[in-house]
């Protein structure tokens, strides 16, 4: 089969799936980090892991708006992997911030 009649298949959809499914994940760590940054009380190190969780969210949200956008073509780059080492920098950083404002 040649490259112009190529069959994606259904790779494609769940390539995008999979990066909305991640997403959402990150938003609700993002979400629970806002929680519990503001329940006990705004510390100055709360609120400064609040606001790198937030900045990490972000960033991640746009290397996935891009990738899923990328998705849509008919033929898909491959990701770049700056994009895969900030959507990885991205999600460990969460994680840390998170384990960061339970202390």
């Amino acid at each position: 089969m040649s490259a112009a009649g190529r069959d994606p298949g259904l790779q494609p959809e769940r390539t995008r799936l999979a990066w909305r499914r991640t997403t959402l994940a990150c938003t609700v760590v993002a979400l629970l980090a806002v929680r519990q940054a503001l329940h006990g009380g705004a510390t100055p190190a709360g609120v400064l892991a609040l606001a790198l969780s937030l900045l990490a969210w972000l960033g991640f949200l746009v290397v996935a708006h891009r990738r899923v956008s990328a998705m849509g073509t008919a033929e898909p780059a491959p990701l770049s992997s700056r994009r895969a080492l900030t959507a990885a920098g991205c999600t460990v950083a969460l994680a840390v911030f998170a384990v960061a404002t339970l202390l």
